[in-house]
C-alpha cells in the first residue's frame, strides 16, 4: 500500500511540475535578467523544494502561487549568496544587435534595464507587473512589509523610466 501512495504522490507532483515548469522558467528568466542557465537552476531548485513538501501540500491553498513564492525566495537567497557582481556575458558588448520584426533590441534593452536593478527591486517588478500580484501578495512572497513593496516598486519604476526614457521610443520605432 505504501508503494502505491508514493507512486501516486510522485505522479501528482510530475503532473504539477510539467504544468508549471514553463511559467516558472519565464519568471526566473525575468528575475535573472535573461540568464537562462541560472533560471534553469532556480527552477530546478524550486521544483526540488516543492517535491519535498508535496506530501503536505493539502494544507496549501494554491500550490502554483506557493511555487512562485519559493522561486522568488530561492532567487533572493542566490543573489545574497553570490553577490560578487561579476557576470559572464554570452555576447561581446560591442557586437551589433540585428533588428527583426520580433525586435530583440527592445527585449535586450528591457532585460539590461532589469539587470541594473538591485535583486529585491527586480523581484518586486517581476512579481507586481509580470506576475500581476497585489502589493500584499508580493510582500508575502518576499517576506517584507507592504510599505517596502510600494517603496521598492516606485524606486524601481523610476530607475527603469530613467534608463529606458528616450531610448525606449527609439527601440519601438521601426528601423
Amino acid at each position: 500500500m505504501r508503494r502505491s501512495r508514493t507512486s501516486s504522490r510522485t505522479d501528482e507532483f510530475m503532473e504539477f511540475a510539467t504544468g508549471r515548469a514553463g511559467h516558472l522558467h519565464r519568471s526566473a528568466c525575468l528575475l535573472t535578467s535573461g540568464d537562462t542557465h541560472l533560471a534553469e537552476d532556480l527552477v530546478q531548485e524550486t521544483l526540488s523544494r516543492m517535491y519535498t513538501l508535496w506530501g503536505r501540500m493539502s494544507r496549501i491553498e494554491n500550490p502554483a502561487a506557493y511555487a512562485q513564492t519559493v522561486l522568488v525566495r530561492t532567487f533572493l537567497t542566490h543573489r545574497r549568496r553570490y553577490s560578487a557582481g561579476e557576470r559572464p556575458l554570452a555576447d561581446l558588448p560591442d557586437a551589433p544587435v540585428p533588428r527583426s520584426t520580433d525586435d530583440p533590441a527592445l527585449r535586450l534593452a528591457l532585460l539590461e534595464a532589469l539587470r541594473e536593478l538591485p535583486p529585491k527591486d527586480r523581484a518586486v517588478v517581476v512579481l507586481r507587473y509580470w506576475e500581476d500580484r497585489s502589493v500584499e501578495e508580493t510582500a508575502e512572497a518576499m517576506n517584507v512589509s507592504s510599505a517596502a513593496v510600494r517603496t521598492r516598486s516606485t524606486r524601481a519604476l523610476a530607475k527603469l523610466r530613467e534608463r529606458l526614457g528616450g531610448s525606449l521610443a527609439e527601440l519601438i520605432t521601426p528601423a
